[in-house]
């Protein structure tokens, strides 16, 4: 890992996980030419699931911090894409981000910035990216917040 962005993690507080493997008939990245699509990451943290519902028993705040743990697991999916090498990433190119949450809820943009926060603070200008923010209606294993991406890596 590239001494910048394992500084910039560890100041942050952040240890990146071992990546998980999948949790169903699918792999955890797609690497084509320079670009690295990492399947959704999961609102799951060092304590178990983050579950909940944006709108009904969850905060916007509590919301953003599911999706910076969506963020990191996507870096930990990103660091073995590159081999364990993240200075190999050129750019965050796009995130989509799913939000669980009621019919009524609105802030889904305000949830995802968790992510794309977290992104820009371990990445800088490399970390800007294009991004989606929608709602569902429920998300896997109850989860609050799942996140996808796409990466350019060297």
């Amino acid at each position: 890992m590239s001494t910048t962005y394992e500084q910039t993690l560890a100041d942050l507080g952040i240890t990146l996980p071992d990546a998980p493997a999948p949790a169903a008939n699918y792999v955890p990245y797609v690497r084509t030419g320079n670009l690295v699509y990492i399947s959704g990451q999961i609102s799951m943290g060092p304590d178990g699931m983050i579950k909940g519902k944006l709108g009904e028993d969850m905060s916007v705040e509590e919301g953003q911090k599911a999706a910076r743990q969506c963020a990191i697991n996507l870096i930990t999916q990103l660091h073995s894409a590159c081999g364990g090498d993240l200075n190999k990433l050129n750019r965050v190119v796009k995130l989509n981000g799913f939000v669980n949450s009621t019919l009524d809820f609105t802030d889904h943009p305000k949830v995802v910035n968790g992510a794309s926060d977290l992104m820009v603070a371990v990445f800088g200008d490399k970390g800007k990216h294009a991004r989606a923010a929608v709602g569902c209606s429920s998300l896997p294993l109850g989860v609050a917040v799942e996140v996808e991406g796409i990466f350019e890596i060297a």
